[in-house]
């Protein structure tokens, strides 16, 4: 066994020193963490540079009167069981779909775009001497800044241009911008795409934004409400016993579930997402082995998190089992406008569950986790060194200064 292997073998069954509220959620190149007192998301930027973007969350504090000391007062859904499992469960979804969509616009910078399309353009310019393409470049780049600013000034007439850049900010210009079109994708756009950008300009992300999250939604009801119960209704040998119909449907939204995150894993996009997924995990297990956030401790951490949010919905879909045997009704379309009615318990006790997987640490907690875990080993992969330093800047600024404001 070679000595990496042990070392993550070793890290598997070392028991955690501080369980940490600190949760996170992988991007689009990228991680976002939030703690009890901040958020912060960091992306690796498409000249390799990673950008890092922090948010207060709100908190109220009151003085304890046996000690003097300030007290985090926790909002009233926090203290009601199922309830708050509901709550934070919307609460996470709007801030994971916010930066979810800031992390796909940072992938997009129009000069690194301009300066690609440029250099497509002129086919001999990769031919050319360096000198010779830096003398293009310094006529070319001054010219494409102000087209740039005309346009967005066009768009947002608060927009005030940068003055025109002297020969010194061009020239760091064309050092950025030769480093950074190395790591960017770049791929010229179809006509459709050409005519979107012309007509909506930067309104196009927020439009594409809308439409991706009614597109999800209804893909979700679709795949996981109400074509598992769609195919049930086609097995006559089940009848209309409620607890088999229940037991048959969960098992096919388990299996669409469990289809659904291989089959988009195996997407080279995907695949990046789930390795910062992994390293998500890592930097989190590293934070509460008390060990110090550097890359080579987090490479060694196993990838996988008793609190993570696969295993939470991996949660929902078992207990959605056992209320669905509640379930009155025969045809499709009822059975599914009931099932809307019973998400809020089941994502409650499902929430409950995962507070207590995430607190201790027994046979119980273990066999609770066990099926969450195992779905991991598809939507986390092994990250690598870079994907690491990013959920480490998202991470750093997300501790508190007292750790007992982080008790899990």
């Amino acid at each position: 066994m070679s000595e990496a292997h042990q070392s993550e073998k070793q890290a598997a069954k070392a028991a955690y020193a501080h369980k940490s509220k600190i949760g996170g959620q992988a991007l689009i190149e990228g991680v976002m963490m939030k703690g009890a007192f901040r958020g912060a998301m960091a992306c690796r930027l498409p000249n390799g540079e990673i950008d890092v973007e922090t948010w207060e969350v709100p908190a109220k504090w009151r003085d304890d009167p046996k000690t003097g000391k300030p007290v985090l007062v926790q909002p009233w859904y926090a203290k009601v069981p199922l309830v708050r499992g509901c709550v934070n469960f919307v609460s996470s979804m709007v801030t994971g779909y916010r930066c979810m969509m800031k992390a796909a616009e940072k992938q997009y910078d129009e000069e690194i775009d301009a300066f690609c399309e440029w250099k497509k353009k002129n086919k001999k310019f990769d031919k050319l001497s360096e000198t010779e393409q830096k003398e293009l470049f310094v006529q070319w780049y001054p010219k494409k800044r102000r087209e740039l600013d005309e346009e967005k000034k066009k768009e947002d007439k608060k927009f005030v241009p940068a003055p025109a850049p002297d020969a010194a900010a061009v020239e760091r210009r064309w050092d950025y911008l030769k480093k950074a079109s190395e790591h960017y994708d770049y791929e010229e756009p179809g006509r459709f795409e050409q005519w979107l950008d012309d007509k909506l300009g930067d309104k196009i992300f927020g439009i594409i934004s809308v439409i991706a999250m009614i597109i999800g939604i209804a893909l979700a009801i679709g795949l996981f409400m109400y074509l598992p119960k769609w195919i049930v209704s086609w097995i006559p040998a089940l009848g209309k016993n409620r607890v088999v119909k229940s037991i048959a449907e969960g098992v096919v939204k388990i299996i669409l579930f469990v289809s659904y995150m291989w089959l988009t894993g195996c997407t080279k996009s995907i695949r990046r997402t789930y390795e910062y997924h992994g390293a998500e995990h890592k930097t989190i297990a590293c934070f509460e082995a008390a060990l110090p956030l550097t890359v080579e401790n987090v490479r060694r951490q196993v990838r996988f998190h008793p609190r993570c949010g696969t295993s939470f919905i991996f949660l929902v879909l078992l207990i959605s089992i056992f209320f669905g045997c509640f379930n009155p009704f025969v045809v499709v379309w009822k059975r599914v406008l009931f099932g809307f009615l019973l998400l809020p318990p089941v994502m409650g006790v499902s929430y409950e569950l995962i507070r207590i997987a995430g607190r201790y640490t027994n046979v119980c907690t273990k066999i609770l986790s066990a099926p969450g875990l195992w779905i991991q080993r598809i939507t986390t992969k092994e990250p690598h060194d870079d994907q690491i330093e990013c959920a480490i800047a998202a991470m750093t600024p997300c501790i508190p200064e007292n750790l007992e404001d982080d008790e899990w």
